[in-house]
Parts: C-alpha cells; sequence; structure tokens
C-alpha cells in the first residue's frame, strides 16, 4: 500500500467526484419531503372537517372525500420517491467508499464491476426517484380539478 502524499491526494480527488451526486440527492430528498408534509397536512385538514361534520352538502362531502383520496396517493408517491432517493444515497456513498478503498490498495478484488454497479444502481434509483417526483407534480396538478371543484348553490 503506497502512502505517499500524491497517491492519498489522488485517492481522495477520485473518491470524492460521486460525493457532488450526494448533494442532488438530498436536494431531491429535502423537495420530497416537503411536498409530502404539505400533503399529509391538506389530508389530515380534509379528515378532521370531514370528521367534525363541518360539511353539510353532500356535493361538498364528496370532492373532500375525493381530495382526501387523491392526496392519499400523491402521499404513497412521495414516500416511494423518498425510498428510491435514499437507496440511491446508499449506492452512491458506496461507491465513494469502493473507490477510495480500492485505490488505497485497501482491497484487492477487480474494482470495475463491483464501483460500476453500485454508481449505476446509485444514478437509477436517482431516476426513479425524479419520476416518482414527476408523477406525484404532475397528479397533484391534474388533481387539482381547476373546472370541477367549484360548488353552486
Amino acid at each position: 500500500m503506497d502512502n505517499s502524499i500524491d497517491v492519498i491526494t489522488n485517492n481522495i480527488q477520485l473518491a470524492l467526484a460521486p460525493v457532488f451526486l450526494l448533494t442532488a440527492v438530498s436536494t431531491l430528498f429535502n423537495a420530497i419531503s416537503t411536498r409530502l408534509a404539505r400533503t399529509v397536512d391538506r389530508m389530515r385538514a380534509i379528515h378532521k372537517e370531514l370528521q367534525d361534520g363541518q360539511v353539510i352538502d353532500d356535493q361538498l362531502y364528496r370532492l373532500m372525500q375525493k381530495e382526501g383520496d387523491e392526496s392519499k396517493f400523491r402521499g404513497r408517491l412521495c414516500t416511494m420517491a423518498i425510498f428510491f432517493d435514499v437507496l440511491s444515497g446508499v449506492f452512491i456513498s458506496l461507491t465513494v467508499l469502493e473507490l477510495f478503498l480500492f485505490q488505497a490498495g485497501a482491497l484487492n478484488t477487480p474494482k470495475t464491476g463491483y464501483v460500476m454497479w453500485s454508481f449505476i444502481l446509485g444514478m437509477a434509483s436517482f431516476m426513479i426517484s425524479m419520476l416518482l417526483m414527476l408523477c406525484e407534480v404532475v397528479y397533484g396538478y391534474l388533481s387539482a380539478g381547476w373546472d370541477n371543484r367549484v360548488i353552486t348553490k
């Protein structure tokens, strides 16, 4: 194991390149968590109004039940997106660890397979998380029902 300062510096540079992906992972996690929190708050408010008997009109009651169901589905999309985002962070962190350990000579197994697959799985998980987030945003927009949510007396 070569411990010269140049080798150690090179190892750190090589291992830190994927760390920038972790910034994107954490930013997406923050955005998804915020959307999930707002969806849960809305779902709780709807359920409280429905359970307290504050809604008397049948049409409004049905619309609020539908909105509650839509919020539940959006929450599930956010939860799945968070799962894949965290999984992405784990795989990218594993990639960083593998690169550092292989470059430092601490592991003697063939490195290309492990590093390649952990990076590919990390990126695939990140892409799935982004697609789920896109689905949640589009579903949220479409479920707003701009035209059919107006109740006339």
